[in-house]
């Protein structure tokens, strides 16, 4: 019998991605041995593209900026590992890669020969999806594996 495949999960700071990856290892991981290696991958951005331009004095925050942006990467690879942990996965790897967040997963899997790739789906409407961009939609459409792109259900008022 050969490696088990590899599971990539895309995380970011959102609820959005939390849920995906408790859906993950609620629904696929389950009380046997996993049948995936799991990996995590956050993208943090880079200080320059998180402050866009900032003209005049923008290169006096970087430092600051990119001291920022690394501590919310450890508390979001912090705060995977202790939920995997809370549901008894403990063979996972967690990566930080510095770029874009659409391009860092569809290299990931790549770069792992992953056979699958989770994201979480913040659930944008058309207009901001244009603007911002969607990661689940690029990776659904350029990721080389199959891609499960979980939705958070809607919580009635």
């Amino acid at each position: 019998m050969g490696e088990k495949p590899v599971m990539v999960v895309g995380l970011d700071d959102s609820e959005h991605s939390f849920y995906a990856l408790e859906w993950t290892l609620e629904h696929l991981f389950g009380p046997s041995p996993p049948p995936f290696k799991l990996l995590i991958v956050h993208a943090k951005p880079t200080a320059t593209s998180a402050i866009g331009l900032a003209g005049p004095g923008g290169a006096d925050v970087l430092p600051y900026v990119e001291a920022d942006l690394r501590k919310i990467s450890s508390s979001i690879a912090e705060k995977a590992k202790k939920i995997c942990s809370a549901k008894s996965v403990n063979d996972v790897v967690v990566e930080i890669v510095e770029g874009d967040a659409r391009s860092v997963l569809c290299d990931a899997v790549e770069k792992h020969h992953a056979s699958m790739l989770v994201v979480g789906s913040h659930g944008y409407g058309v207009l901001k999806r244009t603007v911002l961009g969607s990661v689940s939609d690029y990776c659904a459409h350029h990721a080389h594996c199959s891609v499960m792109i979980v939705k958070r259900p809607k919580i009635k008022a």
